[in-house]
């Protein structure tokens, strides 16, 4: 059973980035190192121990966290996708999609659910988020088989 402890965060957006290394060190991981492109992820993977990469799919630079991640499977590096819209070639390489925007509450709740990898769907509201973006439920979906893409809501609006 692999513990997650190491987190390599990979984000192009400086505010995300930081509210990610925050929360993460204030949860008690230990923040490997921070990235917003491919190359820099690559060579920190090359000498680092790392339990998990926490990236958004798209990145500074011209490869994408989704090229990120298919070196990572290589060398049996879980990645959590962290992203406004998951595309459909995510499922094959990610342990789950974390969907902007989210809160450490909802950081915190999938971390945990990692190390087990479940196979049930775990919808967390956010109420505070709720108002402030709009949107009616964030939603932390995970699977052993199958990356789900989050439904839309009635109104038509992502979750």
């Amino acid at each position: 059973k692999r513990i997650v402890k190491r987190i390599l965060i990979v984000e192009d957006e400086p505010l995300t980035a930081f509210d990610n290394e925050t929360m993460l060190e204030e949860a008690g991981y230990i923040v490997v190192a921070t990235h917003d492109r491919y190359a820099d992820a690559v060579a920190t993977l090359g000498r680092e121990k790392v339990d998990l990469i926490l990236s958004d799919i798209r990145l500074a630079g011209e490869r994408s966290g989704l090229d990120l991640a298919r070196f990572a499977k290589e060398k049996s590096v879980p990645v959590l996708f962290s992203t406004g819209a998951a595309p459909d070639e995510a499922s094959e390489l990610g342990v789950g999609c974390l969907m902007k925007p989210y809160n450490d509450r909802t950081l915190k709740a999938a971390l945990a659910l990692i190390p087990g990898v479940p196979t049930v769907v775990l919808e967390i509201r956010d109420a505070e988020a709720d108002r402030a973006s709009g949107k009616h439920l964030n939603r932390l979906r995970f699977s052993r088989s199958s990356f789900q893409r989050p439904a839309r809501c009635k109104d038509g609006m992502r979750p």
